[in-house]
C-alpha cells in the first residue's frame, strides 16, 4: 500500500530507521508525530475552499432530514461495500442486500467472505458512531473498531483487536520481508507512535482546519500500520467517524471509498510520496477533492431519493392506501428488499396482509419480484438502489 524507498533516510513524514544486523537486517519507517510543515499552496487553499463548501452542502441538508436514517443506511452500506472493495472484496450493493434479506442460494466459500466482510464493516461504523460518544478517538476505541471487523472472516486468525507485537510489511502476496514494498515501524517504535496519533486526534487546538487534519490522520494510520491486517479499512472507517464526531456533518453521509476506489492507483501513488519523499501538500489536494466530489454525489443521490420517496407516497396516497403501506414505502429506502415474512413482522400483519402490501407495490411500479420461484421469494426497488449507485 504505502511505499518506501530505502534511498530516502528522512524527510518531513518520518525516518528509516535500521532493525537487525547482518543479513537478517531491514530498513522500518517511522512516522513523524503530525502535524508536519505545510506549504499553504493555491492549489491547497482552492482544494479547501471547495470541500468546505461541498461537505457544508451536504452536512445542512442532512440536518434538514426528517428521518436521516432513510439516508444513513444506503450510504453506510454504499461506503462499507467500496472501502472493502479497494481490499479485494468483490461483493455489490444489490448482494448485500440481497443477502440481508433472504441469504444467497449456494454461496460461494468465497461470495459469503466477501458478504461478511462488507457486513462487518458496516457493524463496526455503526458501533463506533455510538461508543464515540462515551469514548473518545482512542487506541482502545480503535482496537474494539478492529476486533468487530476482522471477527470470522478473512485474518480473523491475525489478533482481531490487537495491536501487532512483531513485524509486518507491505508487498505483493507472499512477499517475504526481504522484498518488501514498506516495512512500518517495528512494534517499540509503532506503540509510541500511536500513543503520538491518538495525542494529535484529540488535540483541542490546532492550527489546520478539520478537513487538513483528517487527511493528515488518513496518511498517518496508514503509515503506522498498526495491525497485522484491516488496516487499510479501519483508517476509511476512522475518516467517516471523525467526520460525525467533529461536527462536520451529523450523520455518516459521505462515502469517500467511492473516490478512492475510482482513483486507485492515484491514491497508492500519493500515500507512495508521502513516505518516500514528505509530499503531504499533493497528497492533501487529493484527499480534499475527493472530499468535494463526493460531498456533491452525496448530495445529489440524496435529493433524488428524497424526490423518489415524495413521489412514492404520493402514488399510494391517491391510491387510498393506508398508513401502513406509506410505511413501507418509507422502510423500501433502509431495506430496498423485502420479503413477505419481512414485511409481516415490520409491520405487525397476517402474512396475507402483508403479501397484499407487497402486491399493491408491484402494481405501483414500486417494487418487482427478484426471485423466479415463488416460495421465500424476495422483492426490490431497483431504482432505489440505482439511485443510491451500484
Amino acid at each position: 500500500m504505502v511505499g518506501y524507498n530505502p534511498t530516502i533516510r528522512e524527510n518531513e513524514a518520518g525516518r528509516a530507521v535500521r532493525v537487525g544486523s547482518g543479513e537478517l537486517a531491514y530498513e522500518a519507517f517511522v512516522p513523524a508525530p503530525l502535524p508536519p510543515r505545510l506549504e499553504l499552496s493555491y492549489d491547497l487553499l482552492r482544494a479547501l475552499s471547495e470541500a468546505d463548501r461541498a461537505l457544508g452542502e451536504l452536512s445542512g441538508l442532512g440536518r434538514t432530514l426528517s428521518n436521516p436514517d432513510l439516508l444513513i443506511n444506503p450510504f453506510i452500506r454504499k461506503e462499507a461495500v467500496l472501502s472493502s472493495r479497494i481490499e479485494g472484496t468483490q461483493a455489490t450493493l444489490t448482494d448485500i442486500y440481497m443477502f440481508e434479506a433472504r441469504g444467497i442460494p449456494r454461496p460461494t466459500h468465497e461470495a459469503v467472505g466477501d458478504l461478511r466482510e462488507v457486513m462487518n464493516y458496516v457493524a463496526a461504523l455503526r458501533y463506533g458512531l455510538d461508543r464515540i460518544d462515551e469514548l473518545p478517538m482512542s487506541a482502545r476505541l480503535i482496537r474494539e473498531l478492529h476486533e468487530r471487523l476482522m471477527a470470522g472472516v478473512r485474518g480473523q486468525e491475525r489478533s482481531p483487536g490487537e495491536f501487532r507485537t512483531s513485524q509486518n510489511w507491505i508487498g505483493a502476496p507472499e512477499s517475504l520481508l526481504a522484498d518488501a514494498s514498506y516495512v512500518p515501524p517495528p512494534p517499540a517504535e509503532m506503540n509510541e507512535t500511536i500513543t503520538e496519533f491518538e495525542r494529535y486526534v484529540n488535540r483541542e487546538m490546532d492550527p489546520h482546519p478539520p478537513l487538513i487534519r483528517l487527511g493528515l490522520i488518513h496518511v498517518q494510520f496508514e503509515m503506522i500500520h498498526p495491525f497485522i491486517d484491516g488496516n487499510g479499512r479501519i483508517g476509511r472507517l476512522l475518516t467517516s467517524l471523525l467526520l460525525v464526531h467533529w461536527g462536520l456533518l451529523p450523520v455518516p453521509l459521505l462515502y469517500l471509498s467511492a473516490y478512492l476506489e475510482r482513483e486507485r492507483s492515484a491514491y497508492y501513488s500519493h500515500l507512495n510520496a508521502v513516505s518516500d519523499h514528505g509530499a503531504w501538500t499533493d497528497w492533501l489536494v487529493f484527499f480534499l477533492r475527493g472530499v468535494a466530489e463526493q460531498s456533491r454525489d452525496a448530495t445529489a443521490r440524496a435529493k433524488r431519493l428524497q424526490d423518489l420517496q415524495t413521489a412514492w407516497r404520493e402514488a399510494v396516497t391517491h391510491a387510498r392506501s393506508s398508513a401502513l403501506l406509506l410505511r413501507l414505502v418509507d422502510h423500501l429506502f433502509r431495506s430496498p428488499v423485502i420479503t413477505v415474512p419481512a414485511v409481516r413482522d415490520l409491520l405487525g400483519v397476517t402474512y396475507p396482509a402483508a403479501k397484499a402490501n407487497i402486491e399493491k407495490l408491484v402494481q405501483a411500479g414500486i417494487v418487482e419480484p427478484f426471485d423466479v420461484a415463488s416460495y421465500g421469494r424476495r422483492y426490490w426497488a431497483p431504482q432505489v438502489i440505482r439511485t443510491i449507485g451500484e
